[in-house]
């Protein structure tokens, strides 16, 4: 729908100003698009010829052409393909090129539909550290919706959650911890193995493993508190604070809503 392909069956959408279903021409300026099992690159041709076909379809000019393919080619990691048939290429080889012809327009609003999918560690890290350059240098909009949650951590400063079309969260990834209640861990290593500590709520003691403890409170309280109570009754070797994993925080979000949804669901 935010492209145009797909007309909405109720309420209104804008992009940019513009109605995508009414003007979709004149939206296929402004935005770049890249669907992750669906590639817009020619498929029997070299990588260099999409770019050259994509230079002519949207009239780009030739300076800003040069200068945006270098900067894609050198900061995608694109140097050695751009010779390789589109057909050769691996998933995430074609990922980073389809990213790179997606922009070659300064599109104003890009949409990615899964970047990160079948790329390697190395891979990945190109990608999301070009698309925070994008946004911080370009001002792009970058819209991506992904399985992937490191992408969520290392690239989104807003978050929406869907559960069935239904919107469960829409904020900051920090208020995200706070929406699905969830907890960090604080690992204490005392001098010798002792009974539970005692500690001031709401922070409790989920594990022991001889002098090692491991102790769960809200995501949203500071630690300091917890920590000068601990240090000033027990003996301290060492200890740290790990926050919540993310996958955690959404998994426990979407059980959350079942529950409410289907009272009794996942009970026996």
């Amino acid at each position: 729908m935010l492209t145009g392909i797909l007309t909405p069956s109720a309420g209104r959408l804008r992009v940019a100003g513009i109605d995508p279903s009414r003007e979709r021409t004149r939206l296929a300026h402004r935005i770049g698009v890249v669907f992750g099992q669906r590639t817009t690159l020619w498929w029997d041709l070299p990588l260099i010829d999409s770019y050259r076909l994509a230079h002519r379809m949207y009239r780009i000019p030739d300076g800003r052409y040069r200068e945006n393919l270098d900067r894609c080619v050198e900061l995608l990691g694109l140097a050695e393909l751009l010779d390789v048939p589109v057909r050769q290429l691996s998933l995430g080889q074609r990922m980073r090129g389809d990213i790179a012809a997606a922009l070659l327009h300064d599109p104003e609003v890009l949409y990615l539909d899964e970047p990160t999918i079948g790329l390697d560690v190395v891979s990945k890290a190109k990608v999301r550290g070009f698309l925070r350059e994008l946004n911080a240098e370009r001002g792009t909009t970058v819209l991506l919706t992904t399985h992937d949650l490191q992408d969520i951590e290392q690239l989104c400063s807003r978050v929406m959650v869907i559960d069935h079309g239904r919107l469960m969260y829409d904020g900051p990834l920090t208020g995200l911890h706070e929406a699905g209640g969830s907890e960090r861990t604080l690992v204490v290593d005392l001098e010798r193995e002792l009974p539970p500590v005692e500690a001031p709520p709401p922070a409790r003691v989920v594990r022991v493993e001889g002098p090692r403890q491991w102790l769960a409170f809200p995501a949203s309280e500071s630690a300091a508190p917890l920590v000068a109570a601990i240090a000033a009754r027990y003996p301290l070797v060492d200890l740290s604070v790990r926050e919540p994993d993310i996958e955690t925080v959404i998994a426990k979000m979407y059980a959350d809503h079942a529950e409410r949804v289907v009272p009794g669901a996942g009970t026996s």
